[in-house]
């Protein structure tokens, strides 16, 4: 599927000779690319193949689709945000200033966005072979982009660079709502979850974030069945609605449920768990 989106880029980019259709694909891929960027996220946290050349050769496809490159999450997320997102003062992806006060919507997307990438390569003094690996596949898919833009310098632009740029800002922005505003040592009250059908299909269960951060390493598809073993143990005001375009109005508002929804949602584990 994502090759398959990766053929599209690569057609718009060889074939588009009029100036409106490489932006206008910009367009049309922004949200699309922003749901990818969940599946690069989950591909970080546990890798779809077993082995690294297809693993390094799917990531170098999704550098170009969201903007982050192999191991870039793995360091700033997995053995970043991960370890560190109860304190605020070590959280990589930290949605708190240094003052204490709590940062806007937009502060928080461009500070995430600008600083990911130092932030990877700080968080790699530790991991000293994961960040030879995420020098080494950055200044690859550098070179690659570079041959873009020799070949074709707008179309790289749009098709490309710019994509890469929002996909990767978008998605620090939509973090925001993750564990804004939760200051807790508890991990079940440190998230908020999103139960939307539409929204879980095409982020690969990231709506259940709870369960994501109690287990990290759980397969996407399992994070369902978890969710409903912590069901009772997540406070009822800890839900929010999907955004856009799930929902247009009231998105990422907040939500509460009641007892008969939570227990409803427990009762979905499986006998004998």
């Amino acid at each position: 599927m994502f090759v398959c989106v990766f053929a599209l880029d690569l057609t718009v980019y060889f074939t588009a000779q009029s100036w409106w259709l490489p932006i206008l694909y910009l367009g049309l891929g922004a949200i699309p690319k922003g749901w990818i960027s969940s599946w690069n996220h989950h591909h970080q946290h546990l890798t779809m193949f077993r082995h690294p050349l297809p693993n390094r050769l799917l990531e170098i496809i999704f550098g170009f689709q969201t903007g982050v490159t192999s191991h870039a999450w793995f360091l700033h997320h997995v053995v970043g945000h991960h370890l560190n997102y109860l304190d605020q003062t070590q959280d990589e992806s930290r949605w708190k200033r240094p003052d204490g006060s709590t940062m806007g919507e937009m502060e928080y997307a461009l500070k995430t966005t600008l600083s990911a990438y130092p932030r990877a390569f700080q968080v790699g003094k530790k991991y000293p072979q994961a960040r030879r690996i995420f020098v080494s596949m950055g200044l690859l898919q550098l070179a690659l982009l570079g041959v873009l833009f020799w070949h074709n310098w707008y179309n790289a632009l749009f098709v490309f660079l710019l994509p890469m740029c929002l996909s990767l800002y978008l998605t620090a922005w939509a973090t925001y709502f993750h564990h804004v505003g939760l200051e807790t040592k508890d991990h079940n009250e440190a998230s908020y979850n999103i139960l939307h059908r539409g929204y879980n299909l095409m982020t690969g269960n990231l709506g259940y974030h709870t369960a994501h951060h109690s287990k990290q390493g759980l397969h996407w598809s399992k994070l369902p069945e978890l969710h409903a073993k912590l069901a009772r143990n997540i406070p009822a005001n800890l839900y929010r609605q999907p955004g856009i375009p799930f929902v247009w109005s009231g998105s990422e508002a907040k939500l509460e449920l009641g007892n008969e929804e939570i227990e409803a949602i427990a009762q979905q584990e499986p006998a004998g768990t």
